[in-house]
């Protein structure tokens, strides 16, 4: 790699190192040159050794004497001249020298190249976070309690204090560098074969798809995590070919659906995403009158959603230019937060009132007017600012949306359970009774909040499988499942899901052969995990539950 630090120390002392070299030259040539004598009055000259030798301890002012013998006047004369000549050369280099020290754009490179020393050497699976604030904050922390690693890119320098004063353990490795350039990416690590995801969630749409089509062109490998607030950009990532593309107002009004449609799918999303256990309190909401106010992004999803479940509803906007010419007869353009609007567009009538600007202090406002005016209306906010979170919490609002919270365990939860995505996209293709059966089912044969469990059937992780599998020996799913004490019963643990390259079959059988390049998901608990784990590694282990004579289903 170039050591552009390195470049800029030589162009720096450059003009000080030719100073002292051109002081020394003249210094040591008028010595060389100066005919003395010797301690029995004979003629001698210097020679260059012992010339550089008096110069060096005479410029940095340490003087030893004369030597190797008295000098006479002319020498005397030359070494007067050369003092100060020395002198002021060393001052000037030495001046130069802590100039440089100081200098913000060397300690910029030095810290660079330390970066990306330490990125280089980092043997364990790490996340690139780009920028610091308090969304990325929570998913570092849940990174690091994950087991992995966080590799972060930050421009501004106080918020790079910020990261350091936090102390996070293991260390957190941040690069202060402006996120347009593409080789900060490359320093920090996407290239690295133990680099797991990158994560933008930049408010600038614009800035997440350059940085997306960045990343794909260095490795299209790693897995992305985007930020998406548009139906565009969305379509954009998808064809760039981003894994994870976050958009919270989608996610947002994907929730209300599911909880109008498919509650059991809901509860099952709310599980995956460790917001809620599967018996705890959701979101249900009437198929009655609703009020929206706000008509911005969030706006328009809910729009979308409350049309599609055939339900009346009245939009209220401040801001006409968010609203077509085409839309002015359903929506009013009107003060949401004017106590006259509400009952004029009938909120004492209504069932359910959404309050989705991007002002807190306006929706906090707005639902406390409505909840005098309708005490039984159930009322939904969406927050925007993750510090105010005890606010609303503390404002007996029924039901609250939180972006930033969403975005989190949504990262979190694509990242480090992948298959968990995929799984829940699968179950919202399935009818109610099938999702609430499975919620049954989870709840009684493993407990309100089962573990959730990746396994990929590979070297790695499934050493044993793999021997076996290359031995022509048929390993059942269910094997995995047995009790690695008692080979005939079956642990606490569910088969989600199973991925055999790009064909997914939900709620598997334990009766499917296991093949090279599986990869699983499992509800389970923590007792079980140790035992598919060891099972999977360990031959003997693997040998005895696959002797079992019980009967998979």
């Amino acid at each position: 790699m170039y050591n552009s630090s390195l470049f800029l120390i030589l162009q720096k002392m450059r003009v000080p190192f030719l100073v002292l070299i051109i002081t020394y030259t003249i210094s040591i040539i008028g010595l060389v040159s100066i005919e003395g004598v010797d301690s029995e009055g004979k003629p001698y000259t210097m020679t260059i050794f012992d010339a550089f030798y008096f110069v060096s301890y005479t410029a940095t002012t340490i003087g030893f004497g004369e030597t190797p013998y008295v000098f006479n006047y002319e020498q005397r004369i030359w070494v007067s001249m050369i003092i100060y000549l020395t002198v002021i050369g060393w001052f000037y280099s030495i001046g130069s020298i802590v100039s440089l020290i100081q200098d913000k754009l060397l300690i910029k490179e030095l810290a660079k190249n330390s970066f990306a020393k330490k990125v280089k050497n980092l043997d364990e699976d790490f996340f690139i976070i780009l920028g610091y604030n308090a969304t990325t904050k929570k998913i570092i922390e849940k990174s690091l309690t994950k087991g992995f690693r966080v590799v972060v890119i930050e421009k501004n320098e106080e918020k790079v204090g910020e990261l350091y004063l936090a102390g996070y353990t293991p260390v957190v490795y941040v690069l202060q560098a402006d996120i347009h350039d593409p080789s900060a990416i490359e320093l920090a690590g996407i290239k690295s074969r133990y680099c797991k995801g990158l994560v933008s969630l930049f408010e600038d749409d614009n800035l997440n798809l350059r940085i997306a089509i960045t990343a794909k062109t260095i490795n299209p490998k790693v897995p992305l995590a985007i930020k998406s607030t548009t139906r565009n950009l969305t379509e954009n990532l998808k064809d760039v070919g981003v894994e994870i593309i976050e958009n919270p107002f989608d996610i947002i009004s994907t929730q209300i659906d599911l909880s109008l449609s498919l509650p059991s799918v809901y509860r099952l999303a709310q599980w995956i995403f460790n917001l809620e256990t599967l018996e705890g309190n959701l979101m249900e909401l009437p198929k009655g009158k609703y009020i929206v106010c706000g008509y911005g992004r969030m706006g328009k999803e809910i729009y979308k959603v409350l049309e599609k479940n055939k339900i009346t509803a009245v939009y209220i906007e401040i801001d006409s230019t968010k609203v077509k010419k085409e839309q002015h007869d359903s929506i009013v353009i009107a003060d949401a937060d004017d106590k006259d609007i509400l009952i004029q567009h009938g909120i004492k009538e209504a069932d359910v009132i959404i309050a989705g600007t991007n002002n807190d202090t306006t929706n906090l406002s707005l639902l406390a007017t409505a909840k005098k005016l309708n005490p039984d209306i159930v009322t939904i906010a969406r927050e925007n600012e993750l510090e105010n979170y005890s606010i609303f919490k503390y404002s007996h609002i029924n039901y609250i949306f939180m972006p930033s919270r969403i975005l989190i365990h949504k990262t979190i939860n694509a990242l480090v359970n992948p298959m968990s995505d995929r799984f829940l996209s699968l179950m919202m293709s399935q009818t109610e009774l099938f999702a609430s059966n499975l919620i049954k089912r989870l709840t009684e044969e493993i407990g309100k909040k089962p573990q959730l469990y990746e396994l990929i059937i590979d070297a790695d992780s499934a050493y044993a499988i793999i021997a076996s599998l290359d031995k022509n020996k048929t390993i059942h799913l269910g094997h995995l499942l047995s009790k690695r004490d008692d080979n005939t019963k079956s642990n606490r643990a569910i088969a989600l899901l199973l991925q055999r390259g790009s064909e997914l079959s939900l709620l598997p059988s334990q009766n499917t052969p296991l093949k090279t390049g599986d990869q699983i998901l499992f509800a389970t608990t923590h007792e079980a995990i140790d035992d598919i784990e060891y099972i999977a590694q360990n031959e003997i282990e693997l040998a005895y539950v696959s002797s079992s004579l019980l009967q998979f289903e």
